[in-house]
């Protein structure tokens, strides 16, 4: 509506000026560019379906690397439209039953030379076409004038294509394509075009996670005029009906490990809607599912914004245009995993490729844990406890319960566990939620599951760890990373288990707390690799990050700072506060010129030897709390947030990792960070945004207020807490749950004095 020029003269000026919705802040096309990795396409709070555009599945493993979300920013050409993707990954696969409309006469089954316009059903774009929001995405394929349309249900994506006048429409459903693809991924496939209209169909692939099982169900809104499916392996035509009116007899099946779909509509005179539903059950539970969202396009669009605009509301915020997009973006990266895997009815298929019932929860998968357990997770507990945490929680158990292998998700998907990673960091996960007073869950069960797990004597050297106190380089890759992560995760277990009154298991395990120091070397200050026979492995470069070496994805450098269960400690083995503040600005201050990482995918968004592209980092500028100068914490954060987040396709300065990346955004522009999940405490930070108000499932609200900010004014000079002076670097999840105010006051000089003290410091085990 336009408003005559005597009436908008009227409106108030707050009116006219009034902040956009946190939906409409959000741009989903940042980390599309670079090597961000998230995709643009229609999806719904924790979706099952991820309906996004794939511009290229033509390369194969390593290759892929760039597209390991399917779309990329720089790409020209769109090869069609699938159900499935990760947000961020740094490996990926998914790109599930990907669909491509076709307008005229001819029609190819083969997507075609991106260089050479014609060659086949892929098209080309322009960015200027494109809208990405929330729940939604459009696109004009430029080669046929479709304008193609996309929104997306819990378990459900819709398609919507405009074809041009008096042009034959058609789809081409390729059941080949993949992401991360190579020559016999697919094990099997087929498809089923049943009486009614409904085409279903299924595919096991041998991806990243082998044996993977996927369903659909798809329905349309004007009848097929005639079809054709190919299985392109055997380059053997197949033809069904010929036309409507066939009745049962029509009823066509195919299958294949290289099944293709040609679907005739005749000329529209309106637009083609396509519902399609997902399933890890069978093809019935897909219908199944079809049916548990009914409605067309605009419906279930209208449903998801609503989800989107609820979701995203759990944090409001003040601040300049770039930084409401900035965070507001992260946000919803982070409300995007861990996705919905069980169907409408509660049934999933689990790591044990078998048919399972969730019983008053709704089963996730999609955890990349070794990423998401840092910030991802608290992050998830404060913004979306209870429609989370519970299900969160007693999926981690499920899936331990039913696996071969008897442990806890590590990096699953759909169910099924890739064993990517280290460590058995589901474990911080549930012992965060628990020690926060979240419940929905067997804490029994789900103690037994953590200590199962850690006593896996198998797992990644776990047996030697629990013999000598260490994992032996010589008997196991990235043995140092692999005993501080577990010594970590052994901790995380000590406090849950000691606050449910198991004192036996606590003290074992806060006894393997403390493994880190078997691994530490205290005469040169690093971490280090050990060997059997208990001698640092050498020769020894704390620059060096080689895959399958003494680190995961990172080098000492990285990997000294992580005992976040006991930085005092750790502090009082580098020589105290002043010896552990020169080295951590050593780190930020590190010249990079004679070093080469051109080698490690995962190796981005360098500052000095800080590493913010990759997880093991992420904690480290809160550190200099632990040592008594929070004010240099407020630089190094703001050298961070300034250099590694931003509002274009080449936003985000690494992988987003199902969100890890975008949780710390939000928790470092509100001002705190979980440095140690487990621990009910946060590092206080500085701010990035003037004012931010989180909005508590309690209907509790807790404000934190920024004075003063401004680029000048980046360190705090002094804190309040509900009006009374906080004298520590710290708050406490009780205290945000309770609802309240946290205000800074912002300076242009550094407050060196403030939270200096060593009873102001946050949370250690050794001095708690």
């Amino acid at each position: 509506m336009r408003y005559p020029l005597l009436l908008a003269a009227l409106l108030p000026a707050t009116l006219a000026a009034q902040t956009p919705a946190p939906i409409d802040a959000v741009d989903p096309m940042i980390g599309t560019g670079g090597e961000g990795h998230t995709f643009p396409g229609a999806t719904a709070p924790f979706g099952m379906v991820q309906l996004s555009p794939d511009t290229d599945t033509s390369c194969v493993i390593r290759e892929c690397y760039s597209h390991a979300a399917g779309y990329r920013y720089e790409d020209p050409t769109i090869q069609g439209f699938s159900h499935t993707h990760f947000s961020g990954a740094g490996h990926s696969d998914l790109g599930d039953v990907l669909v491509m409309p076709v307008a005229g006469d001819t029609v190819s089954l083969d997507p075609g030379d991106p260089k050479r316009p014609g060659s086949g059903y892929r098209s080309r774009f322009g960015h200027k076409t494109e809208v990405a929001h929330p729940g939604y995405y459009a696109v004009t394929l430029a080669d046929s004038g479709v304008r193609a349309e996309m929104t997306a249900g819990t378990r459900i994506g819709v398609h919507r294509y405009t074809f041009p006048a008096n042009k034959a429409a058609h789809l081409v459903i390729d059941l080949r394509s993949s992401l991360y693809n190579y020559p016999g991924k697919v094990l099997w496939s087929g498809l089923h075009l049943r009486p009614d209209g409904t085409l279903t169909g299924f595919r096991e692939t041998r991806g990243w996670a082998p044996g993977r099982k996927l369903y659909f169900a798809m329905r349309f809104s004007a009848p097929l005029t005639d079809h054709g499916f190919v299985d392109r392996e055997e380059n053997v035509p197949y033809k069904g009906f010929q036309g409507p009116g066939r009745g049962s007899d029509a009823l066509a099946e195919k299958l294949g490990r290289a099944l293709e779909a040609r679907l005739d509509f005749g000329v529209l005179t309106k637009p083609l809607e396509v519902n399609v539903a997902l399933s890890g059950v069978d093809e019935n539970a897909a219908v199944a599912n079809l049916a548990s969202e009914g409605g067309g396009f605009d419906a279930v669009r209208a449903r998801t914004t609503v989800a989107w605009e609820k979701a995203l509301g759990a944090v409001q915020i003040d601040a300049p245009a770039a930084t409401r997009t900035n965070v507001y973006t992260a946000l919803y990266h982070a409300l995007l995993a861990p996705s919905v895997w069980s169907d409408a009815d509660g049934r999933y298929r689990g790591p044990d490729d078998q048919v399972h019932q969730a019983k008053g929860f709704t089963f996730r998968s999609t955890f990349s844990l070794w990423d998401t357990f840092r910030a991802e997770h608290p992050l998830l507990t404060l913004v979306q406890p209870e429609q989370t945490t519970a299900d969160v929680v007693q999926s981690l158990v499920a899936s331990q319960q039913v696996s071969p292998d008897g442990i806890l998700p590590v990096w699953q998907f759909a169910g099924r566990e890739t064993w990517c990673m280290i460590g058995y960091h589901a474990v911080p996960v549930i012992a965060d939620a628990y020690m926060k007073g979240l419940r929905g869950f067997d804490a029994e069960a789900a103690l037994a599951a953590m200590v199962a797990s850690a006593d896996h004597r198998s797992y990644g050297g776990l047996g030697d760890y629990i013999d000598r106190g260490y994992v032996p380089i010589d008997k196991e890759p990235e043995a140092a990373s692999k005993t501080v992560e577990y010594a970590f995760d052994d901790w995380s277990i000590a406090r849950m288990a000691r606050a449910m009154g198991k004192t036996a298991i606590a003290d074992r395990f806060d006894k393997r707390a403390g493994n880190w120091r078997n691994s530490f070397d205290a005469k040169t200050g690093w971490l280090r690799a050990r060997l059997s026979s208990g001698a640092f492995r050498t020769p020894f470069d704390p620059t060096a990050i080689n895959y399958g070496s003494d680190y995961t994805e990172g080098n000492a450098w990285q990997y000294s700072w992580f005992v976040p269960q006991d930085e005092a400690s750790l502090i009082q083995t580098l020589g105290g506060d002043r010896q552990t503040i020169a080295k951590l600005d050593a780190m930020f201050d590190f010249d990079n010129s004679k070093v080469d990482y051109s080698h490690a995918e995962d190796i981005a968004g360098l500052i000095g030897q800080y590493i913010h592209g990759n997880e093991p980092s992420h904690h480290v500028a809160y550190l200099y709390d632990y040592a008594g100068a929070p004010w240099r914490t407020q630089e190094r954060l703001k050298q961070i947030v300034d250099t590694q987040y931003k509002p274009t396709p080449e936003g985000l300065a690494g992988n987003d990792d199902l969100g890890q990346m975008s949780a710390w955004l939000v928790f470092t522009a509100l001002g705190f960070y979980p440095v140690t999940p487990g621990s009910n405490q946060y590092a206080i930070g500085r701010p990035f945004v003037s004012r931010a108000v989180m909005n508590l499932p309690n209907g509790k609200r807790f404000t934190v207020l920024a004075d003063g900010l401004s680029d000048a004014n980046r360190y705090v000079g002094a804190v309040t807490l509900n009006g009374r002076l906080l004298a520590r670097s710290f708050v406490t999840d009780a205290e945000i749950r309770g609802g309240g105010e946290l205000r800074f006051t912002m300076a242009a000089t550094p407050n060196k004095t403030w939270a200096s003290s060593t009873a102001a410091r946050p949370y250690s085990m050794s001095t708690r």
